[in-house]
């Protein structure tokens, strides 16, 4: 025989013989579906030519009489119509169509190849990787429940072999791999692939790191309570309709008569052919709950539902990030559920403070042994730091991996990372897909739940319908045998006078107008049953049938009854099978990991030049020097650049920028790129959207947004205000106003201060005041404020600082203490920094305080080319020898800085010059300076100290 392929374009063999091959090879994987019947009569002649066809079979080469089918093309008037495009004819030799022209069988062969694709694709998605909606189980798990029920494997039972029930599951209903059997089997036994096992197992049927279960020789099973309760109660009561297997030798369910969703109970993960579904698994009292709440509202909002069950229970438990993903699962059927794992801190050695991670619980569908070897790689590739130690300390009370960290690192840190590089997070993408109909449909929550509450009420309207036919049967009979024991003697005479047992039903009938099933009744019934007691068992029998029937009818008149059942036998499943929520839902945004997660929040220093240059330092750049020493260089500056502010801050504070013109700008502190010191940093115009000519004069750091917090802004010329610090908790790429300037003046100085803090300002020429910061009038950002203090001709604004609410007691008594002791030069003090290295510390008790818009207090005596550089109040912290444990950093206007104790700084009056604290020959003058405490300085350090000595003026 030969094949010749019919077409109207002459070059469809040259140009696509490649495609043809493969549409060739794509028909050979469905020959099921696409066959040639050849009838004997008519095709006897050609049987030894087709046995030579290579077409959708395989012949060995080796065969020499086999000979290849050759085909050929006729560009002939004749194929030019509508069977020519891609047909296949079959010919004989001699070119015969069909063995004489008498059988011509046509295919299209785009067109059988969509129909054998389409047949095996819903095949797949209705016979192998969907499950139903109503009992949410796939064929094969269907099977195998229904295959242990009918061998007697209940929970009450003894175990049996799973090769047995593998067996019987595929010599009667599932006629695939026992591969496919046996694991399938073998999930359905795991508490950590289902929420509630339908299965359980006995023997190794396989762990969360993955192993493998032992051969099903080896393994033993059962059914659990929970699914003959759930899953196949009322099979025996024409509840659900029986099919043929697949010899058409026995009967098998076509699904399960479910008393709650099973499909969302255990969820279900499955992929067929052009779809997939993955469903999450949930705790049974709450979707019993929800399923009560859609049963008293069917108008039930999502919203309302999700007040009973709020999201997904995983069996591995784990924390579930965020409502979002969940609410658009529920709403649309597809949605990401972010899950993390359980984790604690544990503290290893108080002394050095080691701390390690314990994980106690990993996402759903996570290789426990993988994520463990994952870490250990990541540790050994540097990728993830400050892990010294990796250990699995899982046993049967439970899972324990611990990750002992390095001395110094932080464990929260650590954890971000491990979260960000590993599966310890990792997303479930929900999509919620099940057989509805017999059709694969998408849907929501309240879908699902609607479709299975149908189905349920068709199983109990069928189960009732069943209780009521038998009940009728049986009080048919019960009657009738009632009838007979009424009239005994009559019977018994009637009985023996038939001549055979047929005679005997017929006159049975005809005298006491019985049907022939109450005749045949009381002819099976034995002697014992005639006595008097046994007439009373059958009348109460009688009377409860009755009343069986009348409830029954009631039930299947109302469907509001039908709906109280099935809530009634839910509620019973719930009270025996419920167990507590594993997965812990956390309200949060996202899950998802940011920059500042997995930055350490560790110190850093901030150094800002005039023209606008900015960079961060570690806090041991600069160690700690003697007063009257050069110091050290800040780093390379531009040309006639100089410092301009200098501060201690956190990685994770943000930071706002307040620049001349009374803008303000916001950037978190771990951007600036950290650089060492002799670089010379990054413009600010790349951080911030600054104008041109702007300059940012003051950064403050903000740990937390706080209601009771105020900025104090002070500006060159004196005006002074205080705005409420959650104004500026969001602020715009391009800035917002933080004050209205006047004119010829600028921002110069901000703090942070409350209404218990006090405020100290300095002019140039040394006049200090202090006042409340309650005397301060709280106003909103797009105003100027009040004047502070009077400035004489020539005098501006030099400094400002603000003495803290806890130093508000210890200032009471210095001030009282004052009062009898003149002399007394007790904390806190203010700290003078003169533009010439000078400085001072000055007793706050030598200060009175006094409202604002006065000329104030000598604080510093001047020489006549000296000035105030900054002032600060100081005594915030002590060492163990009772004098100030804080420092100052000092940065001159070619970029030296120098790191001094402010215990080394002499108390002095107000009158006093003061002594040297950094020497300036060629370094200008005291551009700017900054107070740490001790706790912000790195201890871990050697202090570097160089020869200089203190020289009072």
């Amino acid at each position: 025989m030969k094949l010749h392929t019919l077409n109207p374009q002459a070059s469809f063999v040259q140009s696509n013989s490649m495609a043809f091959s493969t549409g060739i090879r794509l028909l050979r994987c469905y020959h099921h579906h696409f066959t040639f019947t050849a009838i004997p009569s008519r095709f006897s002649g050609l049987r030894k030519a087709s046995s030579e066809l290579r077409f959708l079979s395989s012949v060995t080469p080796s065969r020499k009489h086999v000979r290849p089918v050759s085909a050929r093309r006729k560009v002939t008037e004749e194929e030019v119509g509508e069977e020519g495009n891609g047909s296949v004819v079959l010919r004989d030799r001699d070119g015969n169509e069909g063995g004489g022209g008498e059988r011509i069988v046509h295919t299209e062969l785009h067109k059988e190849a969509t129909e054998a694709y389409m047949s095996y694709a819903m095949s797949v998605l209705l016979g192998r990787a969907l499950p139903d909606v109503r009992d949410g189980l796939k064929p094969v798990h269907r099977r195998i429940l229904y295959a242990m029920h009918e061998l007697g494997l209940s929970s009450k039972k003894p175990y049996k072999k799973s090769a047995r029930v593998v067996g019987e599951v595929l010599g009667k209903f599932h006629p695939h791999g026992d591969n496919a059997v046996y694991d399938s089997l073998v999930r359905m036994a795991q508490d950590f692939s289902l929420r509630s096992p339908l299965i359980r197992g006995h023997g190794n049927f396989g762990s969360i790191d993955a192993d493998p279960p032992a051969a099903m020789r080896y393994t033993e099973c059962r059914l659990e309570a929970l699914t003959e309760a759930m899953l196949l109660a009322d099979l025996e009561q024409n509840t659900v309709d029986f099919v043929p297997n697949f010899d058409n030798s026995q009967k098998e369910p076509s699904l399960l008569p479910a008393r709650i969703p099973n499909l969302l109970l255990n969820g279900a993960s499955g992929i067929a052919v052009g779809m997939a579904t993955n469903i999450p698994p949930h705790n049974l009292g709450e979707l019993v709950d929800a399923l009560s709440a859609l049963i008293h509202n069917p108008e039930a909002t999502l919203q309302e539902l999700l007040e009973y069950m709020p999201g997904p229970d995983f069996p591995t438990g784990g924390i579930i990030m965020g409502n979002i993903g969940i609410l658009e699962a529920y709403r649309t059927g597809r949605g990401r559920v972010v899950i993390r794992g359980k984790t604690d801190i544990e503290l290893l050695d108080a002394k050095t403070k080691r701390a390690a991670i314990v994980i106690q619980e990993i996402p759903y569908q996570t290789n426990k042994a993988s994520l463990v070897e994952k870490i250990a790689d990541l540790v050994e590739n540097k990728t993830l730091e400050g892990v010294s130690d990796i250990r699995d300390e899982s046993d049967r009370s439970g899972m324990r991996v611990v990750i002992e960290l390095k001395r110094g690192s932080d464990p929260a840190i650590v954890l971000n990372n491990l979260y960000r590089l590993t599966a310890l997070q990792s997303s479930f993408s929900c999509n919620m897909v099940g057989i509805l109909n017999g059709q694969p449909k998408l849907m929501g929550l309240k879908e699902l739940l609607q479709a299975f509450l149908d189905f349920r009420c068709s199983v109990v309207e069928r189960r009732a319908k069943y209780k009521l036919s038998q009940a009728q049967e049986r009080n048919h009979i019960v009657e009738g045998i009632i009838i007979g024991l009424d009239n005994l003697d009559e019977v018994i005479n009637t009985i023996r006078k038939a001549s055979s047992h047929a005679l005997a039903t017929a006159n049975l009938r005809k005298e006491f107008e019985l049907t022939e099933k109450q005749a045949e009744a009381i002819l099976d019934i034995s002697l014992r049953r005639l006595t008097a007691l046994e007439r009373n068992k059958f009348v109460d029998e009688g009377k409860s049938l009755r009343t069986q029937i009348s409830k029954l009818e009631e039930l299947l008149s109302s469907e509001k009854q039908i709906l109280q059942l099935i809530e009634e036998e839910a509620l019973e499943i719930k009270d025996k099978y419920f167990t507590p929520r594993r997965s812990q839902l956390e309200d949060t945004d996202s899950g998802d990991l940011e920059d500042i997660d997995v930055i350490p929040n560790e110190e850093m220093l901030l150094a800002i030049s005039e023209k606008g240059y900015v960079k961060r330092m570690k806090p041991d750049t600069f160690n700690l020097q003697n007063r009257g020493t050069i110091g050290k260089s800040v780093g390379k500056l531009r040309v006639n650049d100089a410092m301009s502010d200098f501060l201690v801050c956190r990685a994770h504070d943000k930071v706002l920028y307040f620049s001349d013109k009374g803008t303000v700008y916001s950037s978190p502190a771990y951007k600036i790129p950290e650089c060492s010191r002799t670089a010379a940093g990054t413009p600010l115009i790349q951080i911030l959207s600054l104008s041109d000519g702007e300059r940012i004069t003051s950064i403050i750091p903000v740990s937390e947004f706080a209601g009771d917090q105020y900025l104090v802004m002070l500006t060159v010329n004196g005006y002074i205000k205080k705005v409420s610090l959650n104004y500026f908790a969001s602020i715009r790429s391009t800035g917002i106003i933080a004050i209205q300037l006047v004119p010829g003046d600028e921002l110069k100085w901000v703090k942070c201060c409350s209404n218990n803090d006090f405020v100290a300002m300095a002019s140039l020429n040394g006049m200090v005041i202090l006042t409340p910061c309650a005397n301060i009038r709280a106003l909103s950002r797009n105003t100027r404020g009040s004047v502070a203090m009077r400035l004489k001709d020539g005098d501006k604004v030099a400094s400002m600082d603000i003495i803290p609410d806890a130093l508000q007691k210890e200032l009471d008594m210095t001030l009282a203490v004052h009062q009898r002791n003149k002399r007394s030069m007790n904390g806190p003090w203010l700290l003078f920094v003169s533009e010439s290295g000078y400085g001072k510390r000055v007793p706050v008790s030598r200060f009175r305080t006094s409202p604002l818009n006065r000329v104030g207090l000598i604080g510093y005596k001047f020489s006549s080319e000296d000035r105030l550089a900054a002032v600060f109040v100081v005594g915030f912290s002590f060492g163990e020898d009772g004098e100030s444990d804080e420092q100052v950093v000092l940065v001159s206007q070619s970029g030296t800085v120098n790191r001094i104790k402010v215990r080394d700084i002499s108390i002095q009056s107000r009158y006093a010059r003061g002594v040297i604290l950094m020497r300036l020959e060629h370094a200008g003058k005291i551009q700017s300076a900054s107070l740490i405490s001790a706790a912000d300085a790195d201890s871990d350090s050697d202090p570097e100290v160089e020869d200089g000595s203190a020289v009072e003026a």
